[in-house]
Parts: structure tokens; sequence; C-alpha cells
């Protein structure tokens, strides 16, 4: 098969993608946003569009930042297939993402070509799957094991699990630029030591984090350019 015809047959493919990706997209949509208010028409309970409204700028204003940030970052590495299903099936940090990048760096694909739009689409409909497989599993083990689930012993184990998936993902993507992710995480760490209340909103956060560690990377990466045409220069003459 030539290039040509390579090229023709993942642009078919990115086609029937994004139109795919759009339906799918928009009846999962009307039915998050649709299911309250049909249950609640159902039952009789309609919630007030006032208090609706309240809520919703108490908090979705917080989580649409999150949400810009998190598209404008991650789309790009995972592609227009992967991004559909990630965005649909959600847990992105803590499922999606790593699995895409572990399977990205077992192929050996780069971010943005064809073959990397193949394999994170695949790793993430797997982790997908294996997702809905585990959830089924433990709801119908849920009352089987309530007893072992509430037993003291275990509760600190649980309370913890959370830190130590963070943790250990974080350092994944931190041990390769120990000069760009430190910086931001002394910052916020010291930040949230003097303030516990912004805890509360990571979203928010991430803004000024991210911004310090493009800052770094990117006079990181003058300091780099300079040297490179400095030793050109030397070896020119």
């Amino acid at each position: 098969m030539t290039e040509t015809e390579k090229n023709k047959m993942f642009e078919s493919y990115s086609a029937r993608t994004h139109l795919t990706g759009k339906i799918c997209s928009s009846i999962t949509l009307v039915l998050l946003i649709g299911a309250p208010f049909v249950i609640g028409a159902y039952l009789g309970a309609m919630p007030s569009l006032s208090a609706t409204a309240r809520a919703f700028l108490a908090v979705g204003l917080i989580w649409m930042v999150s949400g810009v940030v998190e598209f404008l970052v991650y789309t790009p590495m995972l592609g227009a297939g992967g991004s559909y299903l990630a965005f649909i099936t959600g847990n992105l940090v803590n499922l999606k993402i790593p699995c895409a990048v572990t399977s990205r760096d077992i192929a050996g694909t780069k971010t943005g070509t064809p073959e990397n739009e193949i394999i994170s689409t695949l790793s993430i409909a797997t982790s997908s799957l294996v997702t809905i497989l585990v959830i089924a599993v433990g709801v119908a083990l849920l009352i089987p094991l309530q007893p072992v689930l509430r037993s003291p012993a275990l509760q600190p184990a649980f309370e913890q699990v959370v830190p130590a998936l963070f943790g250990a993902l974080a350092y994944k993507y931190f041990r390769g630029n120990l000069g760009i992710a430190l910086p931001p995480l002394i910052m916020i760490s010291v930040l949230f030591c003097l303030v516990p209340s912004l805890s509360s909103a990571t979203s928010f956060m991430i803004l000024p984090c991210g911004a310090l560690a493009i800052v770094i990377a990117w006079r990181k990466f003058r300091k780099t350019l300079a040297a490179q045409e400095a030793t050109q220069d030397a070896t020119q003459e």
C-alpha cells in the first residue's frame, strides 16, 4: 500500500470517527442533562431552576475551567477517537491517560501520528471495557463484601487510595523533568499549607502551575537552543 493510499484511508477513518464521536457525544450530553429532569418529572419532584442555576454557578464554573484545560492538554495526546472515548467514559487522569501513554511507549508511536491515533483509541477502548467489567463485578459483590469493606482495619488504606494513585502517576512524569516539575509542585504545596481553603479549588490552581511550568520549559528550551547555536558557530569558525 502506497503512502497516498494510507493517507486516504486514514482521512476516511478520521471522518467516520468524528461523525460517530459527535453523535455519541451529543447523545451522552442529552442523557446526562436530561436524566435528572426526566426522573424529577416522573417522581413529581422537579428541582427548582433558580436553585439549580445557583448550584451551577457555585460549582460548575470551577469544572468548566478544568474541562477546557483538560481538552486542550489531552486531545493532542489522544487523537480524535481516543478523545471521544475518554471524555465520554471519564476517568481520564487515573485510567485513560496512563493506558494511552503506556501503550504509546510500548508501541513506539509518536504524538500526532496516525499510528498514535490507532494505539490511543484501542488502549482507551480496552480500558473502558475493563472498567465496565470491574464495576459490574464490584456491584454484584458489593453486598457480600460489605463486612470486609467496612472493617475498621481497612479504613486507613481506603483513605489513602487516591493520594497513592496520583502520587504514583505523577512520579512517572516528574522524574524525567524534575527541573520543570519541582518549582510548580513546591509553589502549590507551600500555598496550600499557607491557605488550606485553596485545596477545594484545585481546578483553578492548574492554571498558575501550568503557566509556571510552561515558562520554565520555555526558558530551558531557549538556553538549550542558544547553547546549540553557540556550538555550531564555534564549529564553523
